[in-house]
């Protein structure tokens, strides 16, 4: 065997040198230059010194006084809102009191008028003396007391659904739902016109976000069609990418509502799931106010999340959402929200209990406030020179210029309106948003919120300021 492998050498060193002469000249060529390139990497350095070049004291003084380094934020105008806030004094109830003057207020989203509640607050300032201002730590951390337990638990059986979960800052609410569920490479079609918490979510997310126009089902119908045709190019990609359709009950922005009925027919039809935001329309839809879906008579089980803050009709602070007991449980250990901040102060969420306890005995508080929506609605419809932007029914209505022009020339005259009507003792607010960040900024408008205490009165003494205040200033 040996004198065998002997044999063999000699031949196979034949075979390559023969292979060698018989390759083509350019062949041979690249071959040496290759190889004359990695051994010139092999003892070449790595980095060549730059010649440095020394400078005098008084050239490096004098490079320092020229160097102007760029602003961190850019300029803010001086007549910027931020920087001359209204200052409040006393509750935001019915009445309020702005910059020493007393309005009636129709700029805080107190629907029910649960703030200043003698029932609420006697119940939070007793919570207040067993359990003390803040938690102090997050609910996995001694954060879970409980009240908190207690109104998950009430929040659940109100909603009917299996389980909720409570957040201690309303826009964190949903900002966290989204990427506890959405990831990379998962779809998101949303509504062009949700609202700024939504928007950081899906940022937060890193999913595929596709929006629709804003409220219109046959443009949500025709982008999940072609997702549909994607999807049958790429079976594999498609068996492991979950959709989301991510909507509102009342849009904040518009005042309208999503048609949930349609929405839900989608569902089934494409496979997607659905996650609303209804801190707009809890508290203010429905027979009993539990929101879109007792609205339109949808069941439960056809959403897959509801999320709501508790800063508008329980009059509260912080946020919950509600689900199956699998979809919740999720949240609770990776709701960024939920994780990583404090929990609710304990009063907060008594406070919220008991704005829940007055709105299951008081069921007729929810058509007294559609009534009343509808009122200042047919109202503000007749002022010349105005629209009125929203359903009748919803308590968040819009008003822009009828005629509108440029977005700073329309909001300086929303603004002078507003100013006015403060003067005449009618609190209102332009809508603000954060330009350079939303994906759609809504038109100019001026935000009106209903309250269920207003009365006709009111709502007469209110509708004739604006139209005053509307023919003077447009």
């Amino acid at each position: 065997m040996a004198v065998e492998d002997v044999m063999v050498e000699p031949w196979y060193m034949m075979q390559m040198v023969q292979a060698f002469l018989q390759a083509p000249v350019y062949h041979i060529v690249i071959e040496v230059l290759l190889i004359v390139w990695i051994i010139g990497l092999l003892f070449s350095k790595s980095y060549r010194i730059q010649e440095r070049v020394q400078l005098t004291e008084k050239e490096k003084e004098d490079l320092l006084a020229e160097w102007k380094p760029e602003p961190l934020v850019p300029d803010t105008p001086e007549d910027h809102p931020a920087l001359h806030p209204r200052v409040v004094s006393g509750k935001a109830g019915l009445k309020v009191v702005v910059d020493g003057k007393e309005c009636l207020n129709l700029a805080t989203l107190n629907f029910l008028g649960m703030l200043g509640n003698k029932r609420i607050e006697k119940a939070a300032n007793t919570a207040l003396y067993k359990y003390g201002v803040g938690s102090c730590g997050p609910r996995g951390f001694y954060g879970t007391v409980d009240v908190h337990l207690d109104l998950e638990d009430k929040l659940a059986k109100y909603t009917r659904t299996e389980e909720a979960i409570l957040y201690a800052y309303g826009f964190a609410t949903i900002a966290s739902a989204i990427p506890a569920y959405s990831k990379r490479g998962d779809i998101v079609f949303c509504d062009e016109g949700a609202c700024f918490a939504i928007q950081k979510g899906l940022l937060a997310s890193r999913s595929k976000v596709v929006y629709f126009k804003h409220n219109d089902m046959e443009d949500l119908e025709r982008l999940l069609k072609e997702q549909a045709k994607d999807d049958k190019k790429n079976p594999k990609k498609a068996a492991v990418t979950r959709r989301f359709v991510l909507v509102e009950g009342i849009y904040m922005n518009y005042g309208d509502i999503v048609p949930l009925p349609k929405l839900v027919e989608l569902k089934y039809k494409y496979k997607v799931r659905i996650f609303i935001e209804e801190s707009a329309s809890f508290g203010v839809l429905g027979d009993n106010g539990r929101g879109v879906t007792e609205h339109f008579g949808v069941p439960i089980e056809d959403i897959d999340l509801i999320s709501a803050n508790m800063e508008m009709s329980l009059a509260s602070i912080g946020g919950f959402c509600c689900g199956d007991s699998f979809v919740i449980d999720h949240q609770r250990l990776s709701g960024q929200g939920y994780c990583f901040s404090a929990s609710l102060p304990p009063m907060l969420s008594v406070a919220a209990s008991e704005a829940l306890r007055i709105m299951e005995e008081k069921p007729g508080i929810f058509e007294e406030l559609r009534t009343r929506c509808q009122w200042l609605h047919a109202k503000l419809s007749s002022i010349p020179g105005l629209k009125v932007c929203g359903e009748p029914i919803s308590p968040i209505m819009h008003l822009q210029l009828a005629a509108p022009s440029s977005r700073a020339e329309d909001t300086k005259k929303l603004e002078t309106m507003c100013n006015e009507c403060m003067n005449q003792g009618v609190a209102l607010t332009v809508a603000r948003y954060l330009e350079q960040e939303e994906h759609l900024v809504p038109p100019p408008s001026i935000r009106v919120a209903v309250n269920v205490e207003l009365t006709e009165d009111d709502i007469d003494h209110a509708t004739a300021v604006i139209t005053n205040v509307a023919k003077m200033v447009l």
